[in-house]
């Protein structure tokens, strides 16, 4: 399989249909800003800035193990006082570093380690279909959507770290590879060894 990373959001559904499409060992990054996000909404306004500075630290710890315990030990911290952003934090936790277990660049995890590039070519989309007043057909809609996406292309600029892809898109074969079963190879064919004649 080709090496593809997926940026998401937090959706069950999105990453259900990756498995899905493109099996199990598909990596899947869940966007930091959206976790982030979610798990600040169940704080006191007093407490998120703190919080909001240990997740932000963690995540840009590039071994895998040490972000791990990292926010390991913010959520058992919040546990008594914060159930519900203790359970925000734990849910899909692993994906959340996933971009470190791959090994990525410190640029490249920046880059992709949040929804945040694709979001902004889709406000494009979004603020431009805002001027329109009466959608006359179904397909419409998606000629729109086509349009406007090619308008956003010419604003794209290489990411941060672009350098750094092919060594990443390696990475992730490499990944995928492990998790596969390997092939049972066939039995060897034994050779037929001719009785002996007998006189």
């Amino acid at each position: 399989m080709q090496g593809i990373l997926f940026v998401i959001d937090g959706a069950k559904a999105l990453a259900k249909a990756i498995r899905d499409v493109f099996g199990a060992p598909a990596p899947v990054q869940r966007c930091v800003r959206h976790k982030e996000r979610n798990v600040l909404d169940h704080l006191a306004e007093a407490e998120r800035e703190i919080v909001r500075r240990r997740l932000r630290s963690a995540w840009a710890i590039a071994d895998l193990v040490e972000a791990l315990q990292s926010l390991r030990a913010l959520a058992a911290e919040l546990e008594r006082s914060h159930p519900s952003a203790t359970a925000s934090l734990r849910e899909g936790l692993a994906e959340t570093v996933t971009v470190q277990r791959l090994g990525a660049s410190e640029q490249l995890r920046t880059t992709l380690a949040s929804t945040n590039p694709c979001e902004s070519m889709i406000e494009m989309v979004r603020r431009i279909q805002r001027n329109v007043k009466r959608w006359q057909e179904a397909n419409m809609r998606m000629r729109w959507t086509a349009a406007e996406m090619l308008e956003a292309e010419r604003q794209f600029r290489k990411i941060i770290g672009y350098r750094d892809l092919a060594n990443l898109a390696v990475a992730v074969e490499r990944e995928i590879a492990r998790s596969l079963p390997s092939p049972v190879s066939a039995p060897a064919m034994r050779e037929e060894v001719p009785e002996p004649a007998t006189v």
